[in-house]
């Protein structure tokens, strides 16, 4: 198996892994009981690997439903004596919000280590928050890795701390130290506890107010117990390399220092912090008073700066501080070697000249992604396109939601005018609905239903909407690696599971106008749409296909393969398949159009919509 050797108990063995892989070993040697997670990226290959040795590691994992859940059964389960890690992308800890808040009051007997994945630069994103506020807001220590190694090392710490505090621990990455690869030394694995068990303690566990008020004292003296280990804490360390000045770093732009002070010999002190939160303002105080100047160097929001210039001013230290607040780093997107050597260069006065030498007047081509050849959404914004075209309906309002679905906003569908959150297709769909007189289609991706949809979609009948909600239901969790979900028969352990029938969901709601379509049979697909459009009241079409890679991959292991090819002698160029189909496979030469055989899924959706049959299969 593949990645059988992350069970190896193998102290001092060293492995080239991927900073999410080095999360698992990391809490594999904590003596990891339970699991959970919703996936995202960039947190998804942790849920990947769990997924891939969870039952050999005799541990309980789960995809959950959402982030929410997620954060509820690791809570619990920590609540009982276990060793919990829950995960998920950064916009993920806003869906867990609710119960991580409430999880900080109550504490933990086993420990709970929260990973949030950033995602600066927002990669795959719809923003690029700073999720260092929720350790603020919350309370919980917080704990900054910057490489492979102390993605392992400091998921370990976690679990550790979060036990002798009685409190959950935040380990806060961001995408390039989750997609990092490096060399990871491992250490020993723990032995699991198996099952824990629950002590009844209502006034421990229940947060009524009169609980509440007395838990958010015994919150409050767990801080102070963490801001005095934060200042003691080996992962804060000060690299002293002589000089007067002082740089002050976390996470992924501390590698970018690093090397910035080694290439260029620069006089000066490094404080690399790993514990952040609560700030260490001991170690802070005492290495702010070794120097004269002060570089913050931190992506996004100024956290340690303003941490920094309040502790700089309360204990009367007079140094000169450099950073985001007065313009010398930006504040918005990830850093780069690039951006620490434009700052510092400005900041220490220094003449840097560019190692870039590829001509700056070259411009690299676009590269916007695309839905994949045979990708049954196509077929279903071509159907829902050609629906609105045929009804003379030009205005209709699209809402969207967050998965693959999300590029249909790309010419020449255009299937996306409104996008907040997942889930937020329902509701936002409901809103233009009753705020307009537009006709409203929201579309969701089977996964994102599960996730946040229900509820919106209970409203939107209660409320008596007018509107189409297109379930694109592709069998899989794509847009994050094809994991499982509750309409699939499998679970996080690669266990037979029940699953959970959309349409009888949306029935059971009460709807009526609910209609199952192949994409790919294309006129039953648009007759369908032209049919809910035109229906008054609430309309749900489930477009049910599996995903084109999954299609792919079982036809590449049977053997079977086929493409389609265009009859020049048929074909009129009359644009339908190359300039409303627009898949990637088809393309124009020398006003002609071709399909390219080695992008061709061979879905035949092109063939399907050409009036001339100009369009034809080949066997390979």
């Amino acid at each position: 198996m593949k990645y059988d050797f992350i069970l190896e108990n193998a102290p001092g063995k060293k492995y080239f892994l991927l900073g999410n892989e080095a999360v698992v070993r990391g809490a594999l040697e904590a003596g990891l009981d339970f699991a959970s997670t919703y996936p995202g990226t960039p947190s998804s290959e942790i849920g990947n690997t769990l997924h891939k040795i969870a039952k050999k590691a005799g541990i309980y994992f789960e995809f959950s439903t959402n982030e929410k859940v997620a954060m509820e059964v690791s809570a619990a389960a920590a609540a009982s004596g276990l060793r919990s890690l829950v995960f998920f992308k950064h916009v993920g800890l806003n869906v867990a919000a609710d119960a991580f808040m409430t999880t900080a009051y109550i504490g933990t007997n086993g420990g709970l280590v929260i990973l949030t994945a950033d995602d600066p630069s927002m990669h795959s994103s719809q923003n690029e928050q700073d999720n260092r506020h929720y350790a603020m807001i919350s309370g919980m220590p917080m704990l900054e890795p910057a490489n492979a190694q102390e993605m392992k090392d400091f998921v370990k710490e976690a679990f550790e701390i979060s036990e002798r505090l009685k409190i959950p621990v935040l380990v806060r990455t961001t995408t390039r130290v989750n997609h990092v690869r490096g060399i990871v030394e491992f250490g020993e694995l723990k032995n699991k506890r198996g099952k824990g068990y629950f002590e009844k303690a209502p006034e421990k566990y229940v947060p009524v107010p009169a609980n509440a008020r007395k838990m958010h004292r015994e919150l409050l003296k767990k801080i102070e117990l963490a801001r005095k280990e934060a200042s003691n804490s080996p992962l804060n360390r000060i690299e002293l390399h002589g000089g007067d000045i002082g740089i002050i770093t976390s996470g992924v732009a501390y590698n970018y220092i690093a090397d910035f002070v080694e290439e260029y010999n620069i006089k000066a002190n490094i404080l690399k912090l790993g514990f952040t939160h609560p700030f260490p303002a001991e170690l802070v105080e005492r290495f702010l008073k070794t120097v004269d100047t002060v570089i913050i160097v931190e992506e996004l929001e100024p956290y340690l700066e303003r941490e920094t210039r309040a502790l700089a001013q309360m204990k009367n230290i007079h140094v000169k501080i450099y950073g985001k607040m007065d313009g010398f780093f930006p504040r918005a997107y990830e850093y780069s070697p690039d951006v620490i050597k434009d700052a510092l260069s400005k900041i220490l006065n220094l003449d840097i000249k560019s190692k870039n030498y590829a001509p700056e007047e070259i411009e690299l081509p676009s590269r916007p992604p695309v839905l994949c050849p045979g990708c049954p959404h196509r077929a279903t914004y071509y159907a829902a396109m050609m629906a609105l075209k045929q009804l003379k309906i030009k205005d209709a309002i699209i809402t969207t939601d967050i998965g693959c679905y999300t590029l249909g906003i790309q010419p020449p569908y255009r299937m996306a005018d409104y996008l907040l959150c997942m889930g937020s297709s329902i509701g936002a769909a409901v809103g233009f609905a009753k705020a307009t007189n537009q006709k409203v289609i929201g579309f969701v991706g089977d996964s994102t239903f599960f996730h946040a949809s229900i509820p919106g979609l209970i409203d939107a009948y209660h409320n008596k909407a007018n509107l189409v909600y297109v379930v694109l239901d592709n069998r899989t969790t794509a847009m994050t690696g094809h994991q499982p979900h509750p309409g699939l028969p499998v679970d996080g352990l690669g266990d037979e599971a029940p699953y959970v029938d959309i349409e009888k969901i949306v029935r059971g709601i009460g709807i009526e106008f609910v209609k199952t379509v192949d994409p790919y049979d294309v006129k039953e697909t648009i007759k369908v749409f032209k049919e809910a459009i035109t229906h008054e009241g609430i309309a749900v079409i489930i477009a049910k296909r599996e995903c084109a890679l999954i299609w792919d991959a079982r036809r590449r292991k049977q053997g079977t393969w086929w493409v389609y090819e265009i009859n020049q002698e048929k074909c009129t160029q009359c644009g339908l398949c190359s300039d409303y189909l627009a898949c990637p496979a088809i393309f124009k030469k020398d006003g002609k159009v071709y399909i390219n055989d080695a992008l061709c899924d061979g879905c035949g959706v092109c063939a399907t919509i050409c009036p001339f049959k100009a369009i034809e299969k080949v066997e390979k």
